[in-house]
């Protein structure tokens, strides 16, 4: 027995610790709180979702899931406080159609989301909605389509920020519709409203969030969407495929991804506590109030729509001439 015992220091050290008390083994994550941290203000609709979204994740995992408005241009800042932290599961990054446009956007980032994050699962889908005056004679996108092209250059399309998703949704019906008409950017989408009213611009290109009220007022009119099946919130809408525009689909998103390098089992875990989240009546209920449709995925899935849509957009700001940062 005695020379047993001294024979224990020689033993593999990896041995010895495989003796070690299950008890004392790594914490399951989560076991402390998580950071989802955003590129945008607090208010807007990534906002609401991801505290929405933050909630149910808090009470499935049991940690709460606290939300950090990180605004900036480019995502830059809120990309860096991500990318920069341990890859342990507890900062994650809320990215969305928008960090593509970004990609797509800048000369150079000082960040590659598609090779410094690694995708989680999606959060959920929203359209861009064509509008014009109620008053107007445009009844059917069709209609505004073909007054454009027996008038070119006469009508105009109000959108906000010009690279942004608005703008270039627009961008892109421009070039696939071949219209010659101009596109106006505005700073907000209140000036946009009110442009439209005045007949400034004869429709305008938002998300429906921005002018649900003034069409529940009946002072606007939507004649489509952009993705290219019907929105499940605007079923009687048609698509602006419908209308003829072969091949046209934006389709705004937003998802949850963590740094390179962070453990497979804590992205399993977490994209699993987020499907069932996002398939709960009451959080879909909750989304549908701000215009988003629920929407979980697989990583692959996602992190596939973000490299398609580097690829589109840039293309898209590539004809409409719009130049780099």
């Amino acid at each position: 027995m005695r020379k047993m015992l001294f024979a224990l220091p020689a033993l593999p050290a990896a041995f010895i610790l495989a003796l070690a008390p299950l008890g004392q083994a790594q914490a399951k994550w989560p076991d402390k709180p998580v950071r989802i941290i955003l590129p945008f203000g607090a208010g807007g609709v990534a906002d609401v979702t991801a505290r929405i979204m933050a909630d149910k994740l808090s009470d499935k995992l049991g940690q709460r899931f606290v939300i950090e408005n990180m605004p900036g241009p480019g995502g830059i800042a809120a990309a860096r406080a991500v990318i920069q932290s341990p890859p342990d599961g507890y900062t994650m990054a809320l990215v969305t159609n928008g960090t593509a446009i970004s990609v797509a956007a800048f000369n150079k980032l000082p960040f590659d989301p598609v090779k410094d994050l690694q995708i989680v699962s999606m959060v959920g889908t929203f359209d861009l909605v064509f509008v014009v005056n109620a008053q107007s004679e445009y009844k059917t996108l069709g209609d505004f389509i073909k007054a454009a092209k027996a008038a070119p250059g006469k009508l105009n399309i109000g959108t906000i920020a010009v690279g942004g998703t608005q703008n270039l949704g627009a961008e892109l019906f421009k070039s696939l519709a071949g219209l010659n008409l101009q596109i106006v950017p505005y700073k907000n989408s209140p000036d946009i409203v009110v442009a439209l009213l005045r007949n400034d611009v004869q429709m305008l290109v938002e998300f429906p969030p921005a002018v649900q009220g003034q069409v529940n007022d009946g002072k606007l009119r939507i004649l489509a969407t952009s993705s290219p099946k019907r929105s499940s919130l605007m079923p009687n809408i048609p698509t602006v495929a419908e209308a003829g525009v072969k091949g046209y689909e934006v389709i705004s998103w937003n998802g949850i991804a963590v740094p390179k390098g962070t453990p497979q089992d804590v992205i399993d875990s977490m994209n699993k506590a987020m499907r069932e989240a996002l398939a709960e009546p009451a959080l879909k209920a909750s989304f549908e109030k701000v215009g988003v449709e629920a929407h979980a995925s697989t990583p692959a899935e996602l992190a596939d729509r973000l490299k398609s849509d580097i690829t589109k957009w840039d293309a898209v700001m590539v004809k409409a001439g719009i130049p780099k940062k």
